[in-house]
């Protein structure tokens, strides 16, 4: 089959080595442009486009998807499959149609659960106990298609997004093999998905990571992990942003104040009040200022018991 691979951020890596390891034709890769990043605003390529080069690949980097120069360059390849790992762009019906066989997407939920752009975070900060990865058709409804296969995991409860999106990058590379080995034996899987039972999962938004104290500490904990890297988690100390990093679930079912300062324990951490409970700063960072735990975090600021922080500007 020649395939052609549509994908942009470090999540869609392990599926492109995937298939370059098992020795699929992977024809091309089309990626999204290079962004400038840093300070210096310097362009840079995405990871897909890298590790595309480093496997000789040719490499398309269309600014819109729908652009007709692109679509009929694409003809030009005359794919059997489309494989789509996090892209960044949805594909119109002038692009569906081309492959011979279809479009084929790796979608890091448990669809119909968490359709949209931001399925790892949300499944974090709702609380998910499980997760997983869906290879599906695709349509021109967003994540819509019928299911190809699936694969479900618990999440930790301790992961970040950033964790969690790493263990869900591995697994889609191998579910995207099976699915492609399975597609090869010409045993095209199609359950279509149950709309009525469709979550979402937008976007996140800088307002999305803003910390409201008056919530159960559970919540504000699969905040803080959900929202990472970005936006992260914050809240405000004297008209000061400071980004919560890291934090542990001291106590529930305890009435205190929401967003005071309860206790200060210089080697394990700050000690916050909830809507139910206490939660425990583990690190922090000022705006401004880098990263630290929160022990030594303590050894250069004055905090004082009653002290409150925010949960607005």
């Amino acid at each position: 089959m020649k395939i052609v691979f549509m994908g942009t951020p470090e999540f869609a890596l392990p599926s492109l080595n995937a298939l370059v390891e098992r020795g699929h034709n992977v024809t091309a890769v089309v990626t999204q442009p290079d962004r400038p990043k840093g300070r210096k605003r310097i362009p840079t390529p995405p990871p897909v486009k890298l590790m595309a080069q480093k496997h000789g690949i040719r490499v398309y980097q269309p600014e819109k998807v729908k652009d007709k120069t692109f679509v009929n360059q694409l003809k030009a390849l005359n794919p059997d499959l489309i494989v789509v790992v996090a892209y960044g762009q949805i594909l119109p019906a002038s692009v569906l149609s081309i492959p011979a066989i279809g479009c084929i997407n790796v979608h890091a939920s448990l669809l119909p659960k968490y359709r949209g752009a931001a399925p790892i975070q949300w499944a974090i900060i709702k609380g998910e106990s499980k997760t997983g990865v869906t290879t599906m058709w695709m349509d021109e409804g967003m994540d819509t298609g019928d299911i190809f296969l699936q694969k479900e995991i618990e999440i930790n409860p301790e992961w970040t997004s950033v964790e969690l999106s790493e263990v869900l990058a591995r697994l889609g590379g191998e579910l995207l093999v099976e699915t492609l080995d399975k597609i090869k034996s010409k045993n095209l899987i199609r359950i279509p998905q149950n709309h009525a039972e469709a979550t979402y999962a937008p976007m996140l938004r800088k307002e999305d990571g803003r910390i409201d104290w008056r919530s159960k500490t559970e919540d504000i904990y699969n905040l803080i992990r959900g929202v990472q890297p970005w936006p992260g988690a914050y809240t405000v100390r004297s008209g000061v942003e400071v980004k919560i990093w890291g934090a542990k679930i001291h106590s529930i079912d305890r009435k205190g104040d929401p967003g005071k300062i309860l206790g200060i324990d210089k080697t394990r951490g700050i000690l916050v009040g909830t809507g139910d409970g206490i939660l425990m700063i583990t690190e922090l960072q000022e705006a401004g200022r880098r990263r630290m735990k929160a022990t030594e975090f303590l050894v250069g600021h004055v905090l004082n018991e009653g002290e409150l922080f925010a949960d607005e500007n």
